[in-house]
């Protein structure tokens, strides 16, 4: 098995501040956009392929939420940042993949930057980087792939479901961080099951297993992912609702503090699992050692039980002329016998003291 790993760059060398380069997986995505337009009375969705269709939907009197799929395509994404004037630095990070979740606030809009967690069919932890930027009336989202958490909350929008309707982009700003804050609970579960069901094998399992370790060590690798990924999401929630830029309304910070509430009770959640992920080796090395020192105990068990047989038997095998044992007719049948007696004596006795 090859053990050498690539190491990762974290770094784009020899690139000013400000310049855009994606350092993603899906370097194949064709951009990919859906805009949605609405009010209370009032609903239109479009998908696209060209980046001018997201351009003059600001000062309709509706709200637009413009998601952009596939952060490979980098003069694209450029063309939509000088359009929405928005900071190099922000178009930088917004293609940025390892950027940590964080809040930017400027003039007249904010960027927020998050990540998408959820499990593929493999099991396999997936972490999608996700930006979005909230305007007065309008929401651009950035994603890596097509696919993700809110489907529910379009169907919210489509079918006039609660209040989204009703209010106005902020809302829906606060409705997108929930949603992937309602995604990480799911993870969350989920990840607690496996770690139940990793837990049930390494007590119910009869031998020891080279995989064990694996997954251990894979469940490790996976909680901190999880808890890199979310924990920054706690100041990016508290720094919003203390936020005072003139297009958040009074009531959505009601909904924020909510909102911490929840991704507070995410994080605690996630050390508790990551104690019980650290404490899995632990319970597997102590199960391991235990089932050592019972087979230990079993061949103890049987060389104390043949020490005294093997001492008699080393006496009477020295062959030395004058032993009247030796001459004896039965001694033979005799020696066995008393060599039987001492075999069962021994066993009665390690039964008794529940050594067997």
């Amino acid at each position: 098995m090859n053990l050498k790993k690539k190491k990762k760059s974290y770094k784009v060398k020899n690139l000013s501040p400000g310049t855009m380069a994606y350092r993603g997986k899906k370097q194949t995505t064709a951009i990919s956009i859906d805009i949605i337009n609405y009010n209370g009375d009032s609903y239109k969705r479009e998908h696209s392929n060209r980046v001018e269709d997201a351009f003059n939907h600001k000062g309709n009197d509706q709200v637009t939420w413009i998601n952009i799929n596939g952060l490979n395509n980098i003069k694209e994404i450029e063309t939509i940042g000088l359009h929405y004037e928005l900071h190099p630095l922000t178009l930088e990070d917004i293609v940025n993949t390892h950027q940590r979740p964080k809040i930017d606030e400027f003039e007249n809009h904010l960027y927020i930057v998050f990540k998408m967690l959820y499990f593929k069919d493999d099991d396999q932890l997936t972490k999608e980087h996700v930006s979005m930027i909230v305007g007065k009336d309008y929401i651009l989202t950035f994603q890596e792939a097509d696919g993700d958490v809110f489907d529910d909350l379009r169907d919210r929008i489509n079918s006039t479901k609660g209040r989204i309707r009703m209010r106005g982009a902020d809302y829906l700003m606060y409705a997108i961080l929930d949603a992937i804050v309602d995604n990480y609970f799911s993870v969350i579960e989920a990840f607690g099951d496996k770690i139940e069901e990793l837990e049930r094998h390494i007590f119910e399992s009869s031998t020891s297993s080279n995989e064990t370790p694996n997954k251990i060590q894979a469940l490790k690798q996976d909680v901190l992912k999880i808890r890199r990924a979310i924990f920054p999401l706690r100041e990016v929630i508290n720094r919003l609702d203390k936020t005072d830029i003139n297009f958040l309304e009074i009531k959505t910070h009601d909904y924020l503090k909510d909102l911490h509430d929840h991704i507070i009770q995410v994080c605690e959640s996630i050390d508790l699992y990551r104690e019980m992920v650290w404490s899995l080796m632990d319970m597997y090395m102590t199960i391991i050692n235990n089932k050592m020192n019972e087979v230990m105990k079993v061949l103890t068990i049987m060389a104390s039980i043949f020490i005294p047989l093997t001492f008699i038997a080393g006496i009477y095998g020295m062959n030395f002329d004058h032993m009247p044992e030796l001459h004896t007719k039965n001694g033979y049948y005799i020696l066995l016998g008393a060599m039987a007696v001492i075999f069962v004596l021994m066993l009665f006795y390690f039964r008794r003291k529940k050594w067997l």
